[in-house]
């Protein structure tokens, strides 16, 4: 069921985006990602917490569902495969799975729908907006590359959350910063002026 947290009347606007998040390693991305579009943007965020992911957060953070939901313009159950996010009559910018479990890849890789997250996937796949894919995973086996190579070409955007290594010294908190706002970036958020390479000097 879908809960409003802000505004019991969101306005429709192009500028929403759908934030899943799943249970692979890595609630912290999800929080920071939030975190940086709330004050960085103005836009509408419409997330979905799997159970997995919501007990991946208590782990890791110790934090549950409400620490998305004060993030959230709106929350919405995984079960809920009727939530308006599940239609491609919502206008958005498009959705970031962030992090992206193998799971939740391989029912976006193979259109399974079952899940209000890989059905929401779809319909952006299907109405040709970006998908963003934040896989958490390491080694990968060939399964996991195929589907990854499966929703490439459907055209989703794979983006592991690689460290930039080249803006020196990170610190844990500065390495989640520099990833989500380069996640953000695939949807035209500037990151911060410290988290960019502007060449050598």
């Amino acid at each position: 069921m879908q809960r409003n947290v802000r505004d019991a009347n969101l306005a429709r606007s192009p500028s929403r985006l759908v934030v899943a998040v799943t249970g692979a390693s890595g609630s912290a991305l999800a929080l920071e990602l939030l975190r940086w579009l709330r004050e960085a943007t103005d836009w509408e965020l419409h997330v979905v917490v799997s159970a997995a992911a919501l007990r991946t957060a208590r782990l890791e953070l110790g934090v549950g569902r409400e620490a998305f939901a004060a993030l959230a313009d709106a929350m919405y159950a995984n079960k809920d495969i009727g939530a308006s996010i599940a239609s491609g009559s919502f206008a958005t910018l498009g959705m970031v799975v962030i992090p992206c479990s193998m799971n939740t890849l391989a029912a976006i890789a193979h259109g399974l729908g079952d899940t209000l997250i890989a059905r929401a996937a779809d319909v952006t796949l299907k109405e040709r907006r970006r998908l963003v894919l934040v896989p958490r995973e390491t080694p990968l086996n060939l399964i996991h590359l195929r589907n990854m190579t499966a929703v490439t070409e459907a055209g989703a955007v794979v983006a592991p959350p690689v460290p930039a290594f080249y803006l020196g010294e990170l610190t844990p908190q500065r390495l989640v910063q520099q990833i989500a706002m380069r996640v953000a970036s695939l949807f035209g958020v500037a990151p911060a002026p410290w988290a960019q390479w502007t060449g050598e000097e």
